[in-house]
């Protein structure tokens, strides 16, 4: 084997290692990734039991009920599909029925959201950009989300008392 040989070995010998190891890195990036679905996209897709994804819709009015040892029990809507979850442990300070939520888990056999990890809308104009535009689409959508507080309704200085 000549000497330019031995090198063009070497060469196509370490693509291919690094080949098979980004093979092997970007599988196992594609397991620990987590999609976001809306109640509707979740029933669409029919997600099955024990995959995880991030729910995301409004937390529908009338549907919260608290129980023992932390256990929550609500349901999100997005407009034309509902999905009861479950959750154990502290909720956000500004969870509320009727605000946007994010929750992370799995659906069980029994077709509820088992959650993990739920998130809450952080102020008056916060939402995320995939549930405003999955409210959009659903035709739910509010011109005053985003709305920022008019100069009207700021206090005027030095008006007269």
């Amino acid at each position: 084997m000549t000497r330019k040989q031995r090198r063009l070995t070497m060469i196509g010998g370490s693509l291919a290692v690094l080949a098979v190891a980004a093979a092997l890195v970007l599988n196992a990036m594609r397991d620990s990734i987590v999609f976001f679905s809306t109640p509707s996209m979740a029933a669409e897709k029919q997600i099955p039991a024990g995959k995880r994804f991030r729910l995301g819709g409004l937390v529908q009015p009338g549907s919260l009920v608290r129980g023992d040892n932390l256990v929550v029990d609500f349901k999100v809507a997005d407009g034309s599909a509902v999905l009861p979850v479950a959750y154990k442990g502290i909720l956000p300070d500004l969870f509320r029925e009727g605000q946007g939520v994010i929750a992370e888990g799995a659906i069980d056999a029994s077709g509820v959201f088992r959650a993990d990890t739920v998130l809450a809308k952080h102020d008056e104009t916060y939402m995320p950009k995939d549930v405003a535009d999955a409210l959009k689409k659903q035709g739910h959508w509010k011109d005053d989300y985003g709305a920022k507080p008019s100069a009207s309704a700021a206090p005027t200085q030095g008006a007269p008392k």
